[in-house]
C-alpha cells in the first residue's frame, strides 16, 4: 500500500473545468434553492445519494438469506436497515435523487420496501463486481441526469442512532465536495482497537473552510493513508495515536471529481462509465440491456483499492456520531438491552447458569419459549425453517456454514 503525501492535497480547489472526457447530457431541472445542512444555500435537486445494497446475506443467517440479506431484514426497530438508510437521508435530498444499487435477486424486494422511490432508481447489477463497478454505475446514472451533481455513496446496512448529527456531517461533506475537486470520506473516531475495520490515517491540522464559507460544523482533515485491517497490537497503537479513524465506506464527490478520478486511475472503468452514461441518458431499459452484456466482463475491484488508495485529493470528515456496521451476530449485543448475566435477548427465553449469549427468535408461528442451561458465549437464532447454534468466537464461520448448505441439494433452499 502506498503512502500518500499530505502536502500534495490542496485546500479544496475550485473545479475549473468539466471532466476531460467528453460526457454531456441535459441536467435535470433545478428545484428551488433550499437551506443545506451546514446553513448555507444549495440546490437539493443537484445532490444525490447512492445507497449500496447488494450484500449476499451470509453473516446474519438464518434470518438473512440471499434474497433477503442483512440490509433487507428488520433486526432493530420496525424498519429494515435499508429503509433506515433511506430515512436518514430524506431530509437532505428529494426521493427522486436517491438511488439504490442492488442485484437482480434482491431488486423486487428492494422495490417493495421502498415504494417512495421511483422504479428507475432501483438499479440491479446483473452480477456482483465489487464496489468500484457499483460506484461507477451510480456515477454514470447521476451524471446522465446532471453533470453538475454532487453525490454521496453510502452502505445500506449501518446502524447510526444519532441521525441529526449524521445529517449535519453528510450535509457539510456534500457542500465541500460541490466546491472543488476533492474526495471526501466520512471517518469514524476510533474508540477501541477494532481489528475488523480498515483505518484512515489523517493529518492533525484541521483544514480551513474554502472561500465563501464562514465555517462548517464538521472538521475536515487531509488523508495521509488508508490502512488495512490491523492485528490487535497495531490497532491499539492506532487508537493511542489519535489521528486514525475507522473507514466506514462512506464517500462524497462531485460528478466531475469521480469522472476525473476514474480517468486517471482506472481507464477501463472510465470507459465503462462513458458507455453507461450514454445508455442511462436513453432510459433504464437501454441501460439494463447494456449492463446485461457488459457487466459480467467488468474487473472485480473495490473502490478503496481502485481509487481511494491512489488519489491525493482526499479529505476525511470528522464522523463524530455513533456508528456500527453490525458485522455479525455478536454485534447485536451492543444494541439490545442485556440482562444481569450479559445475555442479549430478543424473544422469550428462560435460562439457568447461562451468560453472555445472543439469542434471537425470528419465528413468525409456533413461538415456543427458548430454554438454556449452562450455555455461555453463544449465538442462538431461530427462524421458522432453521436454527443456528454457534460459539460467538466462531461467528465468522457462519459464511462457511452457508456455503456448505448451498452445496447440499436438499438444504440449499435454506440459503
Amino acid at each position: 500500500m502506498s503512502k500518500r503525501k499530505s502536502k500534495s492535497l490542496p485546500v479544496v480547489p475550485k473545479a475549473k473545468s468539466k471532466p476531460t472526457a467528453k460526457i454531456a447530457a441535459k441536467p435535470v431541472p433545478r428545484g428551488q434553492a433550499s437551506k443545506s445542512a451546514h446553513g448555507g444555500k444549495g440546490p437539493k435537486s443537484d445532490r444525490y445519494i447512492i445507497i449500496m445494497a447488494g450484500g449476499r446475506g451470509e453473516r446474519f443467517w438464518p434470518v438473512s438469506r440471499e434474497a433477503t440479506p442483512k440490509q433487507l431484514i428488520t433486526l432493530l426497530g420496525g424498519r429494515s436497515f435499508l429503509q433506515q438508510a433511506v430515512d436518514r437521508v430524506r431530509p437532505l435530498v428529494p426521493a427522486e435523487n436517491i438511488l439504490v444499487i442492488t442485484n437482480s435477486v434482491q431488486a423486487a424486494a428492494v422495490r417493495r420496501q421502498l415504494p417512495e422511490l421511483p422504479a428507475a432508481n432501483i438499479v440491479a447489477e446483473p452480477v456482483g463486481r465489487d464496489t468500484c463497478a457499483a460506484v461507477t454505475l451510480g456515477a454514470a446514472i447521476v451524471g446522465a441526469r446532471s453533470t453538475t451533481a454532487t453525490m454521496a455513496v453510502l452502505p445500506a446496512d449501518h446502524v447510526i442512532p444519532n441521525e441529526r448529527r449524521f445529517q449535519q456531517v453528510l450535509g457539510d461533506a456534500l457542500d465541500l465536495a460541490s466546491r472543488g475537486q476533492v474526495i471526501v470520506t466520512l471517518g469514524i473516531k476510533a474508540t477501541g482497537p477494532e481489528t475488523g475495520y480498515g483505518y484512515i490515517r489523517h493529518d492533525l491540522t484541521q483544514l480551513p473552510p474554502p472561500a465563501g464559507v464562514k465555517s462548517y460544523k464538521t472538521g475536515f482533515y487531509r488523508v495521509e493513508q488508508f490502512v488495512e485491517k490491523p492485528d490487535h497490537p497495531r490497532a491499539i497503537e492506532y487508537v493511542a495515536a489519535g489521528n486514525y479513524r475507522w473507514n466506514a465506506g462512506m464517500f462524497v464527490w462531485s460528478f466531475v471529481t469521480i469522472a476525473n478520478a476514474l480517468e486517471k486511475h482506472q481507464p477501463e472503468m472510465n470507459a465503462a462509465c462513458h458507455r453507461w452514461f450514454a445508455a442511462a441518458a436513453k432510459g433504464p431499459k437501454v441501460l439494463d440491456r447494456v449492463l446485461a452484456k457488459e457487466y459480467p466482463e467488468i474487473r472485480k475491484i473495490s473502490v478503496d483499492y481502485a481509487l481511494m488508495e491512489r488519489a491525493h485529493n482526499v479529505v476525511v470528515a470528522d464522523g463524530d456520531f455513533d456508528w456500527d456496521d453490525l458485522g455479525a451476530w455478536p454485534a447485536l449485543a451492543r444494541h439490545v438491552k442485556q440482562d444481569s448475566e450479559g445475555n442479549a435477548i430478543v424473544g422469550q427465553v428462560v435460562h439457568v447458569d447461562s451468560a453472555r449469549n445472543v439469542v434471537y427468535d425470528a419465528r413468525t408461528r409456533n413461538r415456543t419459549p427458548i430454554t438454556l442451561v449452562g450455555v455461555k458465549d453463544s449465538i442462538v437464532v431461530l427462524t421458522d425453517d432453521a436454527t443456528l447454534v454457534a460459539a460467538k468466537s466462531e461467528s465468522q464461520k457462519i459464511k462457511e456454514l452457508v456455503r456448505k448448505l448451498a452445496a447440499d441439494p436438499q438444504l440449499k433452499k435454506l440459503v
